[in-house]
């Protein structure tokens, strides 16, 4: 798996291929059929599948903070690329340039001259260059006179309903993980890496694994039973806190996970969080004394609730959920390949994707 940083880094290697384009945040089932038409072109000519994103994300960088949480950061985005057969992404930084570009302009710069595309596959609804006002048609006109194919595939729908990431996104802010998981392939999950912070933790008895956020919308807030993988595939039963942790004062959005049963030191090791059920909404308490109290109760229930799950202890699968029932205190409202780059190397800091 190559991963290309601009347009500046295209290498003659990287020329010639089948490619699609998009955000494919959260590359859920939808995204997953694309690929898969890709696939069984570029396995037809022999040659790689690319896949073009933006970063940020066009609705992040027009709406800034109002834009729609992130399903998955570019790192893990990525990986999954690379699991459903990606060979190359083509990491495009959305700006005033690109922005600027007309259809033409972009299918010219990016497609013709930089990728050399064998054929296009894209998605039902795609729209790109100024004011969106590229389309499907366009792109078909420019494929013959070029020589390329353009395809695009067929809305991909469960349940009678098209999958999009916006679908997604509302199932988890409600804490409906097993519909989320069926629209997305897999069950949703966050990823980081451990980091020291204050241990506040500690001195109540309930040590936490803190794995900081980016300063995005969050797509999960509150309190949840989860699932943690470590590093070494091992899973525990466990509580997180998605948020600001308003009791202590933080101003950065977090990722804190509590292992039930668990004490080893956790520093500097990435872990997985598979959100199960939605307990409560981040409150603050008057003193840690009233917060630790609470947190007892939350960890019996997540451990009730995550027994009740697996049955027996068993904790090997982090199977969803539906929501828990909020309580009336809740205040909030709302493949092992190798990765290597041509440039920069894929963000490795706060890396914990909030989606």
């Amino acid at each position: 798996m190559r991963v290309i940083r601009g347009l500046h880094n295209l290498k003659a290697a990287h020329r010639g291929c089948v490619a699609t384009i998009g955000n494919f945040d959260g590359v859920h089932r939808g995204h997953q059929a694309i690929l898969q038409q890709c696939r069984e072109h570029a396995a037809r000519w022999s040659v790689p599948l690319t896949v073009v994103v933006f970063e940020p994300q066009p609705r992040e960088f027009f709406a800034g903070d109002q834009a729609p949480p992130r399903l998955t950061r570019l790192r893990e985005k990525v990986r999954l690329l690379r699991d459903f057969g990606a060979e190359q992404v083509l990491v495009l930084p959305f700006n005033d340039a690109l922005r600027s570009l007309t259809g033409r302009e972009f299918i010219d710069q990016v497609l013709i001259d930089g990728l050399g595309v064998k054929h296009l596959v894209v998605g039902d609804d795609f729209r790109f260059g100024c004011d969106r006002r590229g389309d499907f048609a366009l792109l078909a006109e420019v494929g013959r006179e070029q020589g390329f194919g353009v395809e695009h595939t067929r809305t991909f729908t469960v349940d009678d309903e098209r999958v999009s990431s916006t679908r997604v996104r509302t199932l988890l802010a409600s804490g409906n993980f097993s519909a989320a998981a069926r629209l997305l392939g897999r069950a949703y999950s966050l990823h980081g890496r451990v980091v020291r912070d204050r241990q506040l933790g500690r001195t109540i008895g309930v040590p936490t694994a803190n794995l900081p956020l980016m300063p995005q919308p969050l797509t999960l807030r509150g309190v949840y039973a989860v699932v943690a993988e470590l590093e070494n595939g091992e899973r525990y039963p466990a509580v997180a806190n998605v948020g600001f942790r308003p009791t202590v004062g933080s101003d950065r959005p977090t990722l804190e996970v509590h292992l039930l049963d668990f004490n080893a030191d956790l520093y500097g090791q990435r872990m997985t969080v598979f959100p199960c059920a939605r307990l409560r909404g981040e409150v603050k308490f008057d003193g840690l004394e009233a917060l630790k109290a609470q947190i007892e109760r939350d960890q019996a229930r997540a451990r009730h609730y995550l027994s009740a799950m697996v049955g027996k202890q068993d904790y090997s699968l982090p199977l969803a959920s539906a929501p828990l029932g909020r309580e009336s205190m809740s205040s909030d409202t709302g493949s092992s390949n190798t990765i290597s780059s041509d440039s920069s190397s894929a963000d490795d800091a706060a890396d914990a994707n909030n989606g």
